[in-house]
């Protein structure tokens, strides 16, 4: 079984109306959905915006119906110069950048017990995610990156050059890294695949691309699922 976790009811929602066999099952606060999606098992929920919400939510899932993989789907900002509104970043691996123990001679983005900064994606994913991407939305980059994560939405250039400069990141949300944490601390393999919704930047229309971005996401995963 394949678990798949969104942020926000709109990148969840799209995906359970196609599933087929569906079965709701509350646990509680979370609503999981399980059923057939491209003809893999899946269970999928809707985790809440931020990282306490993500972390939760994917012990909850781990919990409930131990998944073979954990995708997390959904959008995010732009960090790499070379990527733009609606490409594709693919989780070489995730931090959280907004941990800081560097008061006690720690890198910052390492969580303390962790045995590096980061975490590292399921590295078979990867380049299939490219070549789905690559087949389904040729007009659109895919870049496999790091992709950072913290309990703040990015709309400032200084944000930005910094998050580029000490992280090297590719993209920017806040749920990723909390979900790729509790993975690997369950070893459970996991990836992140965020289209881009806008550049944050002081410019980000957000609102504007969020819809594409969502689809996007949708046809997206429903060619990926029929490939792992």
């Amino acid at each position: 079984m394949i678990g798949i976790i969104g942020a926000m009811e709109e990148e969840v929602a799209h995906l359970v109306k196609r599933c087929e066999e569906r079965e709701e099952i509350v646990q509680g606060p979370y609503h999981f959905y399980k059923g057939k999606l491209s003809g893999k098992e899946v269970v999928l929920v809707r985790a809440g915006i931020g990282k306490c919400n993500a972390a939760a939510c994917t012990q909850a899932l781990i919990d409930r119906f131990q998944p073979s993989y954990i995708f997390n789907t959904g959008i995010a900002g732009a960090i790499s110069p070379e990527v733009h509104i609606l490409d594709l970043v693919i989780s070489k691996d995730a931090v959280q950048y907004d941990v800081d123990v560097t008061r006690f001679d720690y890198p910052l983005g390492k969580v303390p017990g962790d045995k590096k900064v980061g975490y590292d994606a399921d590295a078979r994913l990867l380049e299939l995610a490219v070549e789905v991407n690559q087949k389904i939305n040729p007009e659109h980059n895919s870049f496999i990156g790091r992709v950072v994560t913290g309990d703040r939405f990015v709309s400032s250039h200084e944000t930005k050059e910094y998050l580029k400069k000490t992280f090297d990141a590719a993209c920017c949300e806040m749920e990723g890294a909390a979900i790729a944490q509790i993975a690997t601390k369950n070893g459970v393999p996991f990836v992140i695949l965020r289209f881009i919704s806008d550049e944050a930047n002081n410019e980000a229309v957000y609102e504007e691309f969020e819809t594409k971005a969502i689809e996007k996401t949708v046809n997206f995963m429903l060619e990926f699922l029929r490939r792992v």
